[in-house]
């Protein structure tokens, strides 16, 4: 069996997202199939990795399709002095334990009022809290996301380790996808 935490090294052009003015990053990648498929998880996945030499720690998204997609950041593009449309040099490997997610300030807020769901939550592995808290802020709608808060505090003091009915890689609800590129 392969050692699931090698590196994996591949080359990738640094693409514009279409609606730049709407996100908070100036360049993304789509990883190859084959690097995603070596990683442990078809959801957001946690990674060390190097652009053209210079290393970082990021979030892998899933894209939907199976793959995951990496938002490259200004400091990223600054400290390898990769530009946005040439292909770049990347690294990664998934980190060996993954880091707790942050929370919510209205999931934070409403667990203190919860204890029964604030128990269920520690209670769970960070996977699952990491699976929870991207179901909550997935939705594309702030009222949508408000609900989510009260249905995971539901479901979480009755007991609920893990969220129901939710596909994190968005392969079968094809709830999430990389960014669609500015070809222009």
């Amino acid at each position: 069996m392969s050692d699931r935490r090698a590196p994996s090294h591949f080359t990738a052009t640094l693409l514009r997202p279409k609606k730049a003015s709407t996100v908070d990053f100036p360049a993304f990648i789509v990883l190859p199939r084959d690097v995603s498929a070596t990683l442990p998880r078809r959801g957001r996945t946690t990674i060390t990795g190097a652009l053209d030499g210079h290393a970082f720690e990021a979030l892998l998204e899933p894209d939907g399709q199976k793959s995951h997609w990496l938002k490259v950041t200004q400091e990223m593009l600054d400290m390898s002095g990769a530009s946005i449309g040439e292909d770049a040099r990347f690294e990664l490997c998934p980190i060996a334990q993954e880091p707790e997610p942050e929370l919510p300030e209205a999931f934070a807020l409403a667990l203190k009022e919860f204890p029964e769901a604030r128990a269920t939550w520690d209670a769970t592995t960070t996977l699952a809290r990491v699976d929870w808290i991207h179901w909550m802020v997935s939705a594309k709608q702030e009222k949508t996301r408000q609900k989510r808060v009260r249905d995971a505090c539901d479901m979480l003091s009755s007991g609920k380790k893990k969220v129901c009915c939710f596909d994190p890689s968005g392969y079968y609800s094809k709830a999430f996808r990389a960014p669609e590129a500015d070809l222009s």
